[in-house]
């Protein structure tokens, strides 16, 4: 108000307070210590102190120091305090026994059982006496205090703020992040150096080594179609996260216009969906611990990559409210197809085309990384952590794939308490029909969904398999009228369906009109 009036303004001083240094703050909160432990009757540690200020500095984005830092412990306390003043899970207990024990009293003198009434009502005494005797213990020590508020606490309550996993590492985590390559490698076959690639950063960010300025990681994955380069994404958000959803995927095709890059930030003042704010930096806002999937970065506009300079060299990125957004601990995988059509011809890629060794796969990899050099910027690709060329999948890889795919489909037919089984020659009979040299894996799931799940799915609503348990999928027929054959049963019993099962003309790929 008074800026807008130049006269106005003249007549007062400008005083800019700026926030104070981490040692101001600290000083700061140990004079507030002392009425905190009194309002929440709890000790606080130095080292709790120290580690709100860091913490909060480095993860709570939007904010200043101290009243971030003031916050946290605040929290903190209420947060030890709560722990301490929850009721003993003895006293419910109790309660739940001399409830009992008053319906069976009650229940003895409706059957005129007045000695079991009366042992019933003395023990009924006895547990009351007790109870009570808990309850004075639990009163009397909670009016001392209630607990102390260390480091642990203090991140655990950072963590809770932002989403980002602080928390000390347990020695169950620590086992887990070590073997976090097996982990994904069960979902993502085939691709080690990408996986172990991914695992190094996130190890490196769990143990506190990483450059605190710069995203977790950020790295190109190259490759043929169909080898796995997002679904890796989705593992890696799987693993860190619980939940394949918990996944910011952006399709940049959506981005292949210049007018439609500032949606990534936020429309500027006085366009429509200002208010909104930017699709990626109101997600990371939100969840500023997460993987980031820019799904074929070939795809947007040049602009584009200019935006993402900032986020890869500094970690942090000004969306249209003017409010820096924090990249720090995030992962940013970027997919591109760049430069696969240079290659996806000879005998490099695909399945069994010529030899799949370590020679083949570096000389594509050599072919792919000066595809992408031209395609993109030196100082785009100078920010990268890595790029990763994913390899070429071979029929061994296909078994291991059609195992997966398969075990979703048990898993879905599990809820109506039916069994899948499938024999190795059934398992053969779909690889070959899923055997697609330029697509990848995803001709193999088209046919688990037209030989397999289409059948079943007709089957199950004719209802063919009431009082059923078992589902077993067989070959039948000579070389050229080879079919799947569908048996269901119950335990030891077997019972064929009558025209179930894809024959040669079952395709993974659509028939034409």
């Amino acid at each position: 108000y008074i800026e807008k009036d130049g006269a106005l303004e003249r007549r007062f001083q400008t005083i800019i307070v700026e926030p104070p240094s981490k040692a101001e703050a600290l000083e700061i909160l140990r004079g507030l210590r002392d009425r905190y432990e009194a309002h929440h009757r709890v000790q606080i540690t130095d080292e709790a102190l120290e580690a709100a200020i860091e913490l909060s500095d480095r993860y709570i984005t939007g904010r200043c120091l101290p009243d971030k830092a003031i916050d946290v412990v605040d929290e903190a306390g209420a947060r030890v305090r709560l722990k301490a003043m929850t009721r003993p899970p003895d006293l419910k207990e109790l309660d739940d026994q001399i409830e009992r024990l008053n319906q069976d009293k009650e229940e003895a003198v409706a059957n005129q059982d007045f000695e079991r009434a009366a042992a019933l009502r003395d023990q009924a005494d006895k547990l009351k006496k007790k109870k009570e005797t808990i309850n004075r213990e639990w009163r009397e020590r909670s009016k001392e205090v209630d607990g102390t508020v260390d480091e642990d606490v203090v991140a655990e309550v950072v963590s809770k703020m932002t989403g980002i996993p602080l928390t000390r590492l347990e020695a169950e985590e620590t086992g887990r992040l070590l073997k976090m390559e097996e982990e994904i490698q069960k979902k993502v076959i085939s691709q080690t150096e990408a996986i172990k690639r991914i695992s190094q950063a996130v190890r490196r960010s769990r143990s506190g080594l990483k450059d605190p300025k710069r995203p977790i990681g950020c790295f190109i994955f190259a490759g043929p179609t169909g080898v796995g380069k997002t679904l890796l994404a989705k593992a890696l958000a799987e693993f860190m996260f619980g939940d394949s959803d918990a996944l910011i995927q952006i399709d940049m095709s959506e981005y292949m216009e210049k007018h439609n890059v500032s949606r990534l930030i936020g429309a500027p003042p006085g366009y429509v969906g200002y208010e909104e704010g930017g699709q990626l930096t109101e997600k990371i806002r939100r969840r500023p611990y997460a993987v980031v999937l820019l799904d074929e970065i070939e795809k947007a506009h040049p602009d584009v990559y200019n935006m993402l300079l900032q986020i890869m060299e500094e970690g942090r990125l000004t969306d249209s409210f003017g409010r820096n957004v924090d990249f720090k601990n995030t992962i940013i995988i970027m997919t591109t197809n760049a430069g696969a059509e240079t290659t996806s011809t000879s005998n490099i890629f695909g399945f069994d085309r010529g030899r799949d060794d370590a020679a083949s796969y570096e000389t594509m990899k050599e072919r792919l990384k000066v595809a992408i050099e031209k395609y993109f910027r030196p100082e785009f690709l100078n920010r990268l952590d890595d790029v990763i060329v994913f390899h070429a999948l071979n029929k061994e890889n296909l078994k291991q794939i059609v195992d997966i795919e398969l075990s979703k489909v048990r898993n879905r037919l599990s809820d109506r308490g039916l069994e899948l089984v499938l024999t190795d020659e059934a398992k053969e009979f779909i690889i070959d029909k899923g055997y697609n040299p330029d697509y990848g894996a995803r001709p193999l799931r088209r046919a688990i969904e037209n030989m397999v799940e289409d059948p079943l799915s007709e089957e199950i609503l004719r209802g063919a398999f009431k009082g059923l348990d078992v589902i077993k999928v067989v070959l039948e027929g000579a070389a050229d009228t080879k079919r799947l054959k569908f048996e269901a049963s119950t335990k030891g019993e077997s019972k064929a369906l009558a025209g179930v099962g894809g024959g040669t003309e079952s395709k993974s790929e659509p028939k034409k009109p």
